[in-house]
């Protein structure tokens, strides 16, 4: 299956952009590849170095994976690894629950999207690559018939963690799930030995996330791998601003 986009609705500045999901092995290493460089090798991420360039984990065989490419030069630019209801029952967990208690959420397991590893090529972060990305994941929702999204964004630690802190402090109460939503962190990340008065900066992916009606579902797990903190974050389709409802949902067909 590919998600198709209209080229004239996919146009970054001087290179049209191609939305589809990964379908060989060769497609899933691109990914990896890209995501290699971003996460790891901008981040100097030394201890997850690897001869082979590559960000890859179990899941990747169980997830399906959402390509941007620039048609131009056909080099991945983006990408978004997908995981239905299906393939979580198959791996026996969601990502997330590496992370979380997802307990509270078990009456929603059979109509959950999960999305992670949200990763754009740094020539390309104008917005066009994420706004396709978003809209595949409508796209395949849709497919899979999920009401459902969820994922983690992740707030670097480099600034020894004032922000993420002052980021949870600062989330008002029509941001945070209601109770029967929350979710516990395995590791919690400490958001109270932090400096006060830290004015927060709030990263581009879960600005996203908060514009487009998400919830955050509790305080933030701690990943010392990664060196963030995480917010776990669930978005209901009927909960989704209608001004993203409209772009999202219109913008892909399943083919």
């Amino acid at each position: 299956m590919r998600l198709l986009t209209n080229p004239a609705d996919a146009t970054a500045s001087h290179s049209k952009l191609a939305l589809s999901l990964a379908s060989t092995p060769e497609e899933v290493r691109e990914v990896q590849r890209l995501r290699y460089k971003v996460f790891i090798e901008s981040m100097n991420l030394s201890a997850l170095a690897n001869p082979e360039g590559l960000d890859k984990d179990e899941f990747d065989t169980y997830c399906d994976h959402l390509i941007v490419r620039d048609s131009k030069t056909l080099s991945v630019v983006g990408t978004y690894r997908v995981m239905s209801p299906h393939a979580a029952r198959r791996m026996g967990k969601f990502y997330s629950e590496q992370e979380f208690d997802l307990s509270r959420l078990d009456n929603l397991r059979n109509a959950i999207t999960e999305a992670g590893r949200a990763c754009i090529h740094p020539d390309y972060r104008s917005g066009g690559v994420i706004m396709l990305l978003w809209a595949g994941i409508a796209a395949y929702m849709r497919k899979e018939r999920c009401d459902y999204l969820m994922g983690c964004a992740s707030v670097s630690l480099a600034d020894g963690g004032h922000n993420a802190a002052a980021l949870y402090h600062a989330f008002q109460e029509n941001n945070m799930a209601p109770p029967d939503y929350r979710v516990t962190p395995h590791l919690p990340f400490p958001i109270a030995e932090r400096e006060a008065g830290h004015q927060p900066q709030i990263p581009p992916l879960l600005r996203g996330y908060l514009r487009s009606g998400a919830w955050v579902c509790g305080e933030p797990a701690w990943d010392p791998d990664f060196h963030s903190a995480d917010f776990f974050l669930l978005l209901p389709l009927a909960k989704l601003d209608s001004r993203y409802a409209k772009h999202y949902l219109k913008e892909t067909r399943p083919a």
